[in-house]
């Protein structure tokens, strides 16, 4: 499988965001939509700090 996991960085601590991504998008307002497995979403407002595709992690920051 080549889900990541993404993560936000903010106060200098990650939080989970979503499990099992399998699509990040760039929307035109500048934000990003991440689409799961099983076809849940969630948008991320930030940019990518990081990606580790080895590690299977994505880390946005606001």
């Amino acid at each position: 499988m080549c889900e990541a996991n993404a993560y936000l960085f903010k106060n200098g601590e990650e939080t989970l965001l979503m499990k099992s991504v399998d699509l990040v998008e760039p929307e035109p307002d500048g934000t990003f939509r991440l689409v799961g497995i099983f076809g849940d979403q969630i948008v991320v407002k930030g940019k990518i700090k990081r990606m580790n595709l080895v590690d299977h992690r994505i880390l946005f920051e606001e």
